[in-house]
């Protein structure tokens, strides 16, 4: 299972991939806004967008992204590692 992580703390990034990598999912992290953020999405199955720590043009992007991929969108105000435990365990 693919995953994109939108949002969250620049100092999470390796434990949000390590906590995804425990669930058997292949993780995108994105904290910050890069250049042509809806091509680097790409077409995973799950969008997960922390919705504290993110701007609210990363979330438009994203959520236009999933429509057009068809992808499952999660929000979570939280972006803990346990929040994101609590959502993995719950979609796969």
């Amino acid at each position: 299972m693919s995953v994109v992580i939108i949002g969250g703390h620049d100092r999470m990034v390796c434990q949000y991939k390590k906590i995804c990598k425990e669930h058997k999912c292949k993780a995108k992290v994105f904290t910050q806004m890069p250049a042509k953020l809806s091509s680097q999405i790409g077409s995973p199955d799950l969008i997960i967008l922390f919705t504290n720590t993110v701007s609210h043009k990363m979330v438009k992007c994203a959520v236009a992204e999933a429509e057009r991929s068809k992808a499952e969108v999660v929000r979570s105000h939280s972006s803990s590692g346990n929040a994101l435990n609590e959502i993995l365990e719950k979609v796969c």
